[in-house]
């Protein structure tokens, strides 16, 4: 029989309600999506602060409408929902990887250390050297009922949805293989995991509104692990990877000269990787 999962939502509600006024916590043993759930409450006018923790999904989206399916216990399942009225929405799914990544390693470990380095994967993806999958990153938002919708700077309800291996799972059909949270510390739990990481996040979040992502670049550059490594776009075009600008776009110099990639939908992949992962 699985243990109950001890979340301790009143000190995650705690930490953060100083800064999200009626924010509230939400632990649902099974779900098909969260962030499908907040982004429907959404659309029905439902714009409170709110963090929905799945124990397990049984629908769960990542980038591109891909699965991210798991069992109870294996990984930490979590979307974030809150109005936002950033200046330059751009950027946002890596300030949230920077954010996540340095909650939960916060010193890079030192070269040639048997610690492997968390890194971000452009866009959404957060990976163990050796370009492993740890984490994966889906950003939503949806316009307050009976807004200007054409408003581009207009608030919006954005959905953070986070999904995080934390033990090891079969990489059996996956595009790319899995790591976990447990390769770098056995006594880790997502419970634990999500303390660490919460209060960064919404502190980064609301930074993000105020000042974009580029105040955020060389902390991304420092975890960027792509940069310098010959690159696949799934639109069928290679180069080499240059980082990212200002704005979040992926850099990379083609044989028609430096290219910036801003739209999500075009996959990046390690030279000699399979495309869609």
């Amino acid at each position: 029989m699985t243990q109950p999962i001890h979340w301790n939502a009143e000190a995650l509600w705690q930490a953060i309600a100083p800064q999200l006024p009626g924010f509230s916590v939400e632990v649902l043993p099974s779900i098909g999506s969260s962030n499908t759930e907040l982004m429907r409450r959404a659309r029905e006018g439902q714009t409170d602060p709110v963090l929905l923790i799945a124990e397990q999904q049984t629908a769960g989206r990542g980038r591109l409408g891909r699965n991210w399916i798991s069992g109870v216990g294996d990984s930490l399942m979590f979307s974030l929902g809150m109005p936002l009225a950033p200046r330059d929405w751009s950027g946002l799914s890596l300030a949230v990887g920077v954010s996540v990544a340095e909650s939960l390693q916060p010193q890079l470990p030192a070269a040639g250390s048997a610690v492997p380095k968390i890194g971000i994967k452009w866009p959404n993806d957060l990976w163990l050297e050796g370009d492993r999958k740890l984490a994966g990153i889906l950003i939503e938002t949806a316009s307050f009922v009976g807004s200007h919708q054409h408003d581009v700077h207009a608030p919006r309800y954005v959905v953070i949805g986070v999904g995080i291996n934390v033990r090891p799972r079969p990489g059996d059909g996956m595009r790319t293989p899995p790591a976990c949270l447990q390769e770098l510390d056995p006594a880790l739990d997502a419970p634990t995991a999500l303390a660490c990481i919460l209060p960064a996040l919404v502190n980064e979040v609301q930074g993000f509104a105020h000042g974009g992502f580029a105040p955020l670049m060389e902390r991304f550059a420092r975890r960027d692990l792509l940069a310098g490594r010959e690159v696949v776009l799934s639109d069928g075009s290679s180069g080499l990877a240059q980082g990212v600008g200002a704005d979040g776009g992926f850099l990379v110099r083609t044989a028609a000269g430096l290219q910036a990639v801003t739209s999500s939908e075009i996959s990046v992949r390690p030279a000699g990787s399979p495309l869609q992962a």
